[in-house]
């Protein structure tokens, strides 16, 4: 089978989980693995956040704000990406940063597959019926004072983005096999507030994938590498 009919295949006539799975083959992240990592959508994650010990002294006043954002895995012919957006340069919070589309939880939510898919189709159009969710992530603080609960989800191959204006000024896709390599991934210091943090990077052409996002995707990565069969 050539590749121009492989990609027929795995985008006109299997449903997204097979898809998933084809395009996962042979990666640390194959589809078995993938599902044991996650916490099932029926348990979501409970707690303050993996990294909350880290931020004690940081955070703002009063309790944590809830968010969800939605980490995409789009099945290709030539291996698994992950979709990612580029923040506008206005935005009050996080312009010009790489992340997850998401946001905070609205009272209207059911939970954090709601928000999560809510805000996805607000800033990049995201149908949810091009979307199948797997499962979550462990919940993670930002040291403005969220705790974001990431949705990993499989989305359709066939879905076109349309960033929203106002808030997105790129969308693209980097190899999950990137993302999960361990060579990808670095630590790098920072200032804040007069102090020096460490925060995780990776360094992708044209584009800088750090601080919660870049954490969320190690979350990730160990996650899976611990549900590897012994």
């Amino acid at each position: 089978m050539s590749d121009h009919e492989r990609a027929h295949v795995l985008q006109a006539r299997l449903p997204l989980r097979e898809q998933l799975r084809q395009s996962l083959q042979g990666s640390l992240a194959a589809h078995d693995a993938l599902m044991r990592a996650l916490h099932p959508l029926e348990a979501p994650p409970q707690g303050d956040g993996w990294n909350r010990s880290e931020l004690e002294d940081l955070l703002p006043p009063g309790p944590l704000v809830e968010a969800a954002v939605l980490a995409g895995i789009v099945p290709r012919a030539n291996g698994a990406q992950v979709i990612l957006t580029r923040r506008t340069e206005t935005l009050r919070q996080h312009g010009g940063q790489v992340g997850f589309p998401g946001g905070r939880t609205e009272p209207d939510d059911a939970d954090a597959v709601a928000a999560a898919l809510r805000e996805s189709h607000e800033e990049i159009a995201l149908p949810p019926d091009q979307v199948q969710v797997l499962g979550y992530l462990d919940p993670f603080v930002t040291i403005t004072g969220y705790r974001v609960t990431p949705v990993v989800a499989v989305i359709d191959p066939l879905f076109k983005p349309i960033p929203s204006p106002d808030e997105v000024a790129d969308v693209f896709e980097v190899p999950l096999d990137y993302l999960m390599a361990p060579d990808s991934l670095r630590h790098v210091e920072i200032i804040h507030r007069g102090r020096v943090r460490h925060v995780l990077e990776y360094s992708w052409p044209g584009q800088r994938i750090w601080g919660a996002t870049a954490a969320m995707l190690y979350n990730l990565r160990r996650r899976l590498e611990n549900a590897q069969c012994p």
